[in-house]
């Protein structure tokens, strides 16, 4: 356990948080999937930081955040998603294209899957083409 100021921090809410993400996570795929979109890659980190989901929607390469927020929230999931966070997003996917050179020529977007905890499980809100790279 570790004190933080007035607030006591525990490694189990941090695993709980962390289930609950890759939950989200694993729900946003199959809804998408659902959706007509196909997987291409889960979860690829680079030191600029993360993309949750790499999916194809046609020929379009979708780089997609899932954003979990539980009931109380003080932001949306989508207000969560600021400015340093579209840039890092934006030199991640530049980096995944990079290491990717097969989807070079193929068209990119970023889209946001904001996930939230219902009485009959996880529901999702698909928001596609949430932001520009150039916006970042």
């Amino acid at each position: 356990m570790k004190w933080t100021g007035l607030v006591r921090r525990t490694t189990r809410g941090k695993h709980r948080a962390g289930l609950l993400g890759r939950r989200s996570e694993r729900r946003a795929e199959r809804y998408l999937r659902d959706n007509g979109l196909r997987s291409v890659a889960r979860n690829y980190r680079r030191r600029s930081g993360e993309i949750d989901l790499v999916m194809l929607h046609d020929e379009v390469l979708v780089f997609v955040e899932v954003r979990y927020r539980g009931r109380g929230a003080w932001v949306s999931p989508l207000d969560s998603v600021d400015a340093a966070k579209r840039r890092r997003l934006t030199r991640t996917a530049q980096l995944y294209l990079g290491d990717h050179p097969e989807h070079r020529f193929r068209g990119a977007r970023f889209d946001i899957v904001c996930a939230e905890r219902r009485y009959f499980g996880i529901a999702c809100e698909w928001i596609p083409n949430a932001f520009d790279a150039t916006e970042s």
